[in-house]
């Protein structure tokens, strides 16, 4: 069997492994054809024990990609000839996954090898270093053994909520074995009038993010989907000129909540859209919930809910907006306009908050249109209009409009397959750009190595 480095059958060659031989098999990935008996397979899976990857076409089981081992892209469909996959050969079959090893070109061994890709079910727990901060986190510092809000007067550009915001995107963790329930512990210290929450979310083996979900202390949360990345997220808010509060420490355990893993969903023809009434953000200089500097004619958007912010300069959670003229895809980058709770695009059942209100209603319309909630939003102030998303001035002027409007929004995150794909981009960054030429407006710049969402159009 021959172990080649790169996921290429040209690639360098780093062992040669005689059969029979046995390896446990990890993170397979998508790799240059190879084709042998009938059969052709793209998938390459490490071993772990010879520091490259071999073919999958080479381990006896009846998946195209090993199963119960996480991957790093989508399994595309195999291309197979006429001939029959190979079956399974009961007579040299063994309990757990079975390989079978054959040098290039050769026959095939007649002795099976074993392919161990058990996992533990134990739990994992661990505790992310709060000292470090990074580019993603926003009006935060590290004081006295604990993260704090630096300054006590800065908070979202859109919310316009008096008082002091903070958020800490904290590092991501791999999982040796796919999870979809996680559980935290907070250690902090929270006056009145400040407050602390902890969100996490996980990346799933196709690369893309599942939306953050707000943990409370010692409640589990379920993730919709299985990850073999877990993050973390702090936000603290304190009141104007008010004591922040202080976090020590946060430890996080994930597992799998049994069951089985989850099936993926079905693909769907299109993410979920919805007419909304847009505002203008304006405020340029002002900073966005996720550490975004505001500039003259930008290029973003805000939505009343923390679930679907993306870090800054990226675009993992974006909308399509579509005005009187034309359309554009944006960024997630600031929380509001109203509310920090209410992810209107989710299912009734899902939502955060106000579950009561239709898929796709905003809670400060109804709250502005019925009278809802007291005609209050979720910080008790009267809606002053029925805006379920803000938009900066460049998006807002360039989808046709001059002021305040209705638009029609897709939220593109919400797209379970359908006419997209998550694929790995190439390069140290990703330039996003208005139009489909180099020469137009640069809206984004996406920091790599990262994982991005294409849309066939």
């Amino acid at each position: 069997m021959s172990v080649r480095q790169p996921p290429a059958p040209d690639s360098a060659r780093v062992a040669g492994v005689p059969a029979p031989a046995s390896d446990r098999v990890a993170c397979p990935v998508r790799g240059g054809l190879v084709e042998y008996d009938g059969c052709s397979n793209r998938a390459r899976s490490n071993l772990s024990g010879h520091g490259g990857r071999v073919s999958a076409l080479l381990i006896d089981v009846d998946d195209a990609w090993p199963p119960g081992v996480p991957h790093m892209l989508p399994p595309p469909p195999s291309r197979r000839g006429s001939a029959p996959r190979r079956g399974s050969r009961s007579a040299h079959a063994l309990a757990g996954a079975v390989c079978l090893i054959a040098l290039a070109g050769a026959a095939p061994a007649t002795a099976p090898v074993r392919a161990a890709a058990a996992s533990s079910s134990a739990p994992v727990s661990w505790q992310p270093d709060l000292s470090r901060t990074g580019t993603d986190d926003v009006n935060v510092q590290y004081a006295e053994g604990a993260l704090r809000v630096r300054d006590g007067s800065a908070g979202p550009a859109s919310l316009e909520r008096d008082g002091g915001y903070a958020s800490a995107v904290l590092e991501a963790r791999p999982m040796e074995r796919a999870v979809n329930r996680v559980t935290v512990a907070l250690d902090a210290t929270v006056p009145a009038a400040a407050s602390v929450e902890s969100d996490v979310r996980g990346r799933s083996a196709d690369g893309t993010w599942t939306e953050w979900r707000q943990a409370a202390a010692g409640t589990a949360v379920e993730l919709p989907r299985d990850a073999v990345e877990i993050q973390a997220r702090l936000t603290l808010w304190s009141a104007k000129g008010g004591d922040t509060a202080a976090v020590r420490s946060l430890t996080l355990t994930a597992d799998d909540a049994g069951g089985g893993h989850a099936e993926p969903a079905p693909p769907t023809a299109s993410a979920f859209s919805a007419r909304v009434f847009a505002t203008r953000v304006g405020l340029v200089g002002h900073t966005t919930a996720n550490g975004h500097v505001i500039r003259e004619n930008d290029h973003f958007v805000a939505l009343p809910s923390r679930r679907a912010l993306s870090p800054n300069g990226s675009g993992q959670y974006s909308v399509q907006v579509c005005g009187p003229a034309r359309c554009e895809t944006a960024p997630v980058w600031d929380v509001g306009p109203w509310n920090t709770h209410d992810d209107h695009w989710n299912p009734s059942a899902q939502r955060e908050q106000w579950q009561d209100l239709p898929r796709g209603l905003p809670e400060a319309q109804a709250a502005y249109e019925d009278g809802y909630n007291g005609g209050r939003d979720e910080f008790g102030r009267q809606v002053a209009n029925p805006a379920g998303i803000d938009l900066a001035d460049g998006t807002l002027y360039d989808v046709g409009l001059v002021d305040n409007g209705w638009v029609n929004v897709t939220y593109l995150w919400t797209d379970s397959g359908g006419e997209t794909g998550a694929l790995p981009a190439r390069g140290p960054d990703v330039g996003v750009r208005q139009q489909g030429t180099t020469v137009s407006t640069r809206v984004a710049n996406l920091p790599g190595p990262t994982t991005v969402r294409v849309r066939r159009e």
